[in-house]
């Protein structure tokens, strides 16, 4: 491929990159792995490109390759949960926690800063339909389905489109997309119909829950969380319903002044905050996770702990950080 040619493809699809990173994460679950596929993508499209007829656009080809790489990808039939998906909660914090499962690929949290930055436009495509109980519930579809889904209810794809990227026929994919739709339901309310509450009271409620946490002050955990609130905590498949189990949890097992330090961010579309842990030497504090917040209202409703430090470097931030405290606004959301 000549240098002209090169050139001609970088700037053809790499406005395309972030969404594709978005797509590959909704259908697999895993943004390790969602990066490792656009990647792939991207091998194979500048391999074909001096083929590429142009009979369609650069960027419905572009999805037509990542979304077969994603389905060959899942051809195992692995699905990535969350602890809510395979069991029941309990709402006593006194229960025994169940040993980590590090051998279950759990879903993982996914930042914000991959699915578009600077454009506006490609931020709000990019993080489309990637609202951590939404990609959850479209794990428990068989891969096609997921696919089909993505295709046209996130991104819109007509029908005729999304068979062509298929392979199939338009009657199978409506046929697919009525399944999935009913399976989805079934989930609940897993998309944006859960009200919005804005991003200054956002910004006011991580920063209070940073606060109320780095000085291991339950009080001031209880007024920032909603009675029905929901904690897990992958790998471990122990998970909690209710304020009181969840406080009672937190209190008895996990805060512990100058324990923790976290700094906010921004992931899958909502508020979170990677987690430090104090080491213990010379006053360092090592990665531990990365916790999002699913916030109702002015209250968080969900904390999903993500109690993995492999996150951590995904999310831009050091594994270590020195013993001094941490104030650091998550990026302005120019995508909302």
């Amino acid at each position: 491929m000549t240098p002209g040619v090169t050139a001609e493809f970088a700037a053809s699809t790499e406005p395309y990159r972030a969404e594709l990173v978005a797509h590959c994460y909704r259908i697999v679950g895993s943004i390790h792995d969602a990066e490792d596929l656009v990647q792939d993508t991207y091998v194979r499209a500048w391999r074909a490109f001096e083929q590429f007829e142009g009979r369609s656009s650069v960027r419905r080809w572009l999805y037509t390759i990542a979304t077969r790489v994603c389905l060959t990808a899942l051809e195992a039939g692995a699905r990535r949960p969350l602890p809510s998906g395979l069991g029941a909660p309990a709402d006593d914090h006194r229960v025994a926690i169940a040993g980590r499962e590090p051998s279950v690929p759990w879903l993982q949290p996914a930042p914000d800063a991959l699915f578009g930055s600077g454009d506006p436009a490609a931020i709000v495509g990019g993080r489309t339909g990637v609202r951590l109980a939404f990609v959850a519930a479209l794990q428990y579809l068989p891969a096609r389905q997921r696919a089909v889904l993505t295709l046209r209810d996130v991104l819109a794809f007509p029908t005729a489109e999304v068979a062509e990227i298929l392979g199939t026929t338009p009657a199978a994919v409506d046929s697919a997309l009525r399944r999935a739709r009913a399976r989805m339901a079934e989930a609940g309310p897993v998309q944006d119909d859960l009200a919005d509450p804005g991003e200054a009271t956002r910004r006011a409620l991580l920063d209070r829950y940073v606060d109320a946490f780095t000085r291991a002050d339950t009080d001031a955990l209880v007024e920032l969380l909603r009675l029905d609130v929901e904690m897990e905590m992958p790998p471990t498949p122990t998970w909690f319903t209710g304020r009181r189990a969840v406080i009672g949890f937190l209190a008895a097992r996990v805060l512990h002044r100058e324990r923790w330090r976290m700094v906010p961010t921004l992931a899958n579309g909502q508020p979170a905050v990677v987690a430090y842990q104090y080491a213990g030497d010379g006053g360092r504090y090592e990665a531990y996770g990365v916790q999002v917040l699913t916030v109702v209202g002015d209250r968080v409703a969900r904390i999903t702990a993500f109690n993995d430090p492999g996150l951590v470097p995904t999310f831009g931030f050091a594994p270590v950080l020195e013993a001094r405290p941490i104030r650091q606004r998550p990026p302005a959301d120019t995508g909302r």
